[in-house]
């Protein structure tokens, strides 16, 4: 084998590392841009992400033959982004419930029967899936020192994903659930904790000015939900037999693919610092 082909070959956990890496490296420095001024960038990152998520989960769910209403989701997707920020979990509440009720009458105004109660409810399943729990990020956004508390957040999913990856393809050999993740392993999970732990007792201590308990409170919730969404998310992937939901990303896949283990943290992350902080 040529050195140009080895290079080229996917690591031993499926990716192409350099790829990953750069693309990792620049959607960091994007978020971090767009929290640098004013928080409202960060508003309009979401949205463009939720959106881009959304369209790839309609297209994966397109190869069921169930069709999920787009344009809804996305105006509606917009709206608990904008609402979640300005005015609360109450609005976020609110903004759902009208999305929900505008995705069932969009889809049964184009006829009614099975098919519309199958694309009906992958709307709404969508519409949860997706702008709900990313809602949850900008409630944290809203909290004081609501910038410093996203990049936490952000940075405890990116130690869940590195801490696993690295002690997965170093140590791993016993398959958490080789069903559904044939390369997720328990020796992954612990590496996961370590690295969300140590940078959840950092950031307790040096970002929120809290005790170090909260640390690793944070950092152990963030292992065991982040782990949950990515599981989650190649249950589905695996019922539509897809490997990736998409490919706007080199390296990770999709967009969904990266967002997968950040909305489902985002609601427990929320509500423990809400109540502690």
């Amino acid at each position: 084998m040529s050195p140009v082909d080895a290079q080229r070959r996917p690591s031993r956990a499926g990716r192409n590392l350099p790829a990953a890496v750069a693309v990792g490296v620049g959607l960091l420095l994007l978020l971090a841009a767009s929290l640098w001024f004013r928080p409202e960038p960060f508003v309009a990152f979401v949205v463009v992400a939720q959106s881009a998520a959304l369209w790839e989960l309609r297209v994966a769910f397109a190869r069921r033959e169930i069709h999920v209403p787009l344009t809804p989701l996305l105006v509606g997707g917009a709206g608990m982004a904008v609402s979640a920020y300005v005015a609360g979990p109450e609005a976020l509440l609110v903004a759902f419930m009208l999305t929900v009720g505008a995705v069932v009458v969009w889809r049964v105004l184009d006829g009614s029967g099975p098919q519309a109660l199958r694309d009906a409810a992958a709307g709404v399943f969508a519409a949860t899936y997706l702008p709900f729990l990313a809602g949850f990020v900008l409630l944290v956004l809203d909290q004081p020192d609501g910038e410093l508390r996203v990049v936490l957040f952000v940075l405890l999913a990116v130690a869940n994903d590195v801490g696993g990856y690295v002690a997965g393809v170093l140590f791993g050999r016993h398959p958490m659930a080789p069903s559904v993740s044939p390369k997720k392993s328990w020796e992954g999970l612990a590496g996961s904790v370590a690295l969300t732990t140590a940078v959840g007792v950092a950031g307790a201590l040096f970002v929120l000015d809290a005790p170090w308990w909260l640390g690793v409170a944070l950092g152990v919730l963030t292992a065991v939900t982040a782990t949950a969404g990515d599981l989650a998310e190649s249950l589905i992937k695996r019922d539509l037999d897809l490997k990736d939901m998409g490919s706007l990303l080199p390296g990770h896949g999709g967009v969904l693919d990266r967002l997968d283990s950040l909305v489902i943290t985002a609601p427990f992350v929320y509500l423990v610092l809400a109540a502690t902080v």
